[in-house]
């Protein structure tokens, strides 16, 4: 069978490995490297629960082919907390009850980074917008959106810092 080389920063460490041209980037995390944080939900990306940040641009891991993360930097929701350490992004979903099932937390936290990291004071507006390729059965997105308000307040305050 055919492989492809990759390498990719993967939470900023580097990852080499041989894998099939057909291969998603979300079973390579998911299978091979163990990142079980980013799901498989409906696998067309509709529902937003395997998005990982690529080159700080929020996608749909079960989208991308796994040989187009060669050269990029790939974060998941494994990279978000340091150790036992929630981020404050994660501490404000907490906070606010913006979770509930869990399903959907890992990929709409990392689209509600994406946005902070590129609009540190975002409109709700621009908050929901953000997270609109990510479903959520459970908590009817007030709370996702008070989070994701909260996180960017102390993220300014902070100066900046996740």
């Amino acid at each position: 069978m055919e492989t492809h080389r990759i390498r990719f920063l993967l939470n900023g460490a580097e990852v080499a490995m041989e894998v099939p041209p057909h291969r998603t980037l979300l079973d390579v995390l998911r299978e091979d490297l163990h990142k079980t944080g980013t799901k498989q939900g409906c696998g067309e990306g509709e529902c937003g629960a395997c998005t990982v940040i690529v080159d700080d641009r929020a996608v749909n891991a079960c989208l991308m082919l796994a040989v187009e993360a060669d050269g990029t930097s790939v974060r998941t929701i494994e990279g978000e907390s340091t150790g036992e350490t929630l981020s404050p992004l994660q501490e404000a979903f907490v906070r606010n009850h913006a979770l509930q099932c869990g399903f959907c937390t890992p990929g709409m936290i990392m689209s509600a980074r994406a946005l902070l990291e590129r609009n540190p004071s975002p409109s709700d507006e621009d908050i929901l917008d953000a997270v609109s390729g990510n479903l959520c059965r459970c908590t009817g997105y007030r709370p996702i959106v008070q989070a994701i308000r909260e996180a960017a307040d102390e993220q300014r305050r902070r100066g900046g810092d996740r």
